[in-house]
């Protein structure tokens, strides 16, 4: 028994030095570089987050994310991309091409991940989807078969249409080649492509006046920085003008578009967290594969068909992943 406060003694001698040997827990810190605001981006963003918490990541503890949005306008995003160079940032999480290029042309060495991005090959952000290279991987969206789906879902609802609008951003590097399938999808659907270029928020209005005073039946949305931060006025215009349109994701059918047909965002946000981690860990970019979508999804708005007059066929609805009613 009078070994036993020696015992203490030793124990409460080693106790601090051990707590001194542990190493301190790095802190990531990982960037966002994004074309809508948080607040357009929670579903998204919490994705990104939950993917990182199943890998054992604990924000706040190991990893903090700097979030920059250009706010649907992309000559922003080097000024955005620059602020995050300057915070010495781990990786960054991108959508869409301008982002990308915007990093890679002021720090081609710093990391990203893709969390979704339309033809990351023909853009020049990779080299191939199966040896990326370089210091870019992410996520790819398959464009054209969703363009000719697209045009499918809005003939089986308006069936005699002649004449569909395309709503894109012709001053994005990969809004061409989409503008390129949509003219063949148009036409595989038996119907005349009008295209409507709108650079900025003030050419939303007169781009549909352009399509009524054309004699569109039927209007299809792009994805881009712009369409995301003004999809309410979109929605409005197309309502305004009694236009039914199909839009590229289902935050659109939300705030009142007609139907949309897309990828799963938070989904792909879900997905980039596993790159994420992987190159956090160690592994390069350019050796990771650029992964496809998998998850699509199909919103309809009852509220709207009812508005424009139309009846959805129950075959579509049969279809949908979501039924908005409001």
């Amino acid at each position: 028994m009078r070994c036993l406060p020696l015992v203490l003694i030793l124990a409460v001698l080693v106790e601090p030095l051990a707590a001194e040997a542990q190493p301190v827990a790095r802190v990531y810190r990982i960037g966002m570089l994004e074309p809508t605001s948080n607040a357009r981006d929670v579903a998204n963003l919490n994705a990104f987050r939950q993917g990182l918490r199943e890998l054992g990541y604990v924000e706040g503890q190991n990893f903090v994310i700097e979030h920059r949005s250009a706010d649907g306008r992309d000559e922003r995003f080097p000024d955005l991309a620059t602020e995050l160079i300057l915070l010495k940032v781990d990786l960054i999480v991108t959508r869409g091409t301008p982002a990308v290029l915007a990093i890679k042309r002021l720090a081609p060495t710093i990391p990203v991940v893709m969390a979704a991005n339309r033809d990351p090959v023909a853009t020049g952000v990779v080299a191939s989807l199966a040896h990326p290279g370089g210091y870019v991987t992410g996520l790819s969206v398959l464009s054209t078969e969703l363009s000719a789906k697209r045009f499918e879902l809005i003939r089986e609802i308006v069936p005699r249409i002649s004449r569909v609008a395309v709503l894109l951003n012709m001053g994005q590097p990969a809004n061409p080649p989409q503008w390129k399938e949509a003219k063949a999808a148009a036409r595989s659907q038996g119907v005349q492509p009008q295209l409507l270029d709108v650079r900025r928020a003030e050419d939303l209005g007169p781009a549909f006046e352009s399509a009524v005073a054309q004699h569109a039946g039927a209007l299809v949305v792009g994805l881009a920085a712009l369409t995301r931060a003004n999809r309410e006025a979109i929605a409005d215009l197309a309502a305004k003008h009694r236009l039914p349109a199909i839009y590229a994701a289902t935050h659109f059918a939300d705030v009142g578009g007609l139907i949309s047909y897309g990828v799963s965002y938070p989904e792909l946000y879900r997905r980039a967290a596993s790159l994420t981690d992987k190159i956090l860990k160690g592994a390069k970019p350019g050796d990771l594969p650029v992964e496809q979508a998998t998850k699509f999804e199909l919103a309809i708005n009852l509220k709207t068909a009812k508005a424009l007059g139309l009846t959805i066929p129950p075959s579509v609805l049969a279809r949908a992943d979501e039924v908005v009613d409001r």
